[in-house]
C-alpha cells in the first residue's frame, strides 16, 4: 500500500533495514513500465549483501502510488529527477544516497546527480538512456504492435491498477515526434560522483552508444560492464553477475575508500 505522502501524492515505498550507522541508503529507481514490486527480491539481496539500508518506491502513476493530476509531458524524467525525488529524499531525511536506476530510472539518476545540486555518494545504472536511438523507437513500436496479444498487459496488470494507462503514457511520450530530440548529455559533466554503467549487448531498447556517452562525459569517472547476450533487464537476466558487480563497485568505490 502507499506508505508516504510526498507533495500531496501517496507514494508506495518499502524500506529495507540496515545497520544503525551512517551508511548511505540505496535508492532503487524502476524502469518506464516498472514499479517497486517489479524489482522482485533484487533490492533485498543487494542490501543484504552490503549490509546497507535501501528504499524501493513506485513513482507517481505506477504500482500502488497515486496518479498525479499533472499531465505527463516530454520533460517527465526531469520532473521526476528534479522535483519528485528531492522531495521524497527530504521527506524521509536521506542525504548522500546511492542511486540505482534501471532504464527510465537510470536516466532519472543521471539527471538528479548532474543537475539537482544535491550530493550523491554514487550512481549505478542499468540500460540508461541519455539520447534517443532508432533501436529504442523500434523496440517501442514492436511492443505497441504486440500489445493486442495481451501478454504484456497481463504482466503489467499484476503490478499496476491501470496497465493501459501506464503503457499508453510510456509509448505515446517516446513515439511523439518532438521527443526524438530528447537528450540529457548536457547534465553529465555535472556528475562528480563515481558511476557504474551496466548494459546488455542484446538490449532491444539501446546500445553501448549510451554507455560511451556517459563514460566520456561524467566528471567523476565511470566503470562500465557490457553483458553479451543480455537484454534490457540485466538484474533479472544476469542476476548473480549484476549483483556481484554492483556490490563490488559500491564496496570499493563508495564505502570502502
Amino acid at each position: 500500500m502507499p506508505g508516504l505522502i510526498v507533495a500531496g501524492t501517496a507514494i508506495e515505498c518499502r524500506r529495507l533495514p540496515g545497520p544503525e550507522s551512517d551508511s548511505p541508503t540505496l535508492i532503487f529507481l524502476h524502469e518506464g513500465l516498472g514499479s517497486a514490486g517489479q524489482w522482485h527480491d533484487f533490492p533485498d539481496r543487494l542490501t543484504a549483501a552490503l549490509g546497507m539500508p535501501g528504499l524501493v518506491y513506485s513513482r507517481p502513476g505506477y504500482g500502488k502510488s497515486e496518479t498525479p493530476s499533472r499531465r505527463r509531458g516530454p520533460d517527465y524524467l526531469q520532473v521526476e529527477a528534479l522535483e519528485v525525488l528531492p522531495r521524497l529524499l527530504d521527506r524521509i531525511g536521506i542525504t548522500e544516497p546511492i542511486l540505482i536506476g534501471h532504464s527510465d530510472g537510470a536516466s532519472i539518476a543521471l539527471i538528479h546527480a548532474g543537475a539537482a545540486r544535491r550530493r550523491c555518494r554514487g550512481i549505478v545504472l542499468e540500460a540508461p538512456h541519455v539520447l534517443v536511438e532508432e533501436i529504442t523507437l523500434a523496440g517501442i513500436r514492436d511492443a505497441v504492435a504486440a500489445w493486442p496479444d495481451g501478454r504484456l498487459r497481463r504482466h503489467l496488470a499484476r503490478h499496476h491498477p491501470d496497465p493501459d494507462r501506464v503503457f499508453r503514457a510510456w509509448h505515446e511520450t517516446w513515439l511523439e515526434p518532438g521527443f526524438r530530440d530528447w537528450n540529457i548529455e548536457d547534465v553529465l559533466p555535472g556528475i562528480a560522483c563515481p558511476t557504474l554503467v551496466i548494459q546488455g549487448v542484446a538490449d532491444q531498447y539501446g546500445t553501448p552508444v549510451q554507455v560511451d556517452a556517459i563514460a566520456a562525459r561524467v566528471s567523476g569517472g565511470a566503470e562500465t560492464l557490457l553483458l553479451p547476450g543480455c537484454g534490457h533487464v540485466p538484474h533479472r537476466e544476469r542476476t548473480d553477475t549484476v549483483l556481484a558487480a554492483m556490490a563490488g563497485f559500491i564496496r570499493s568505490r563508495l564505502v570502502g575508500a
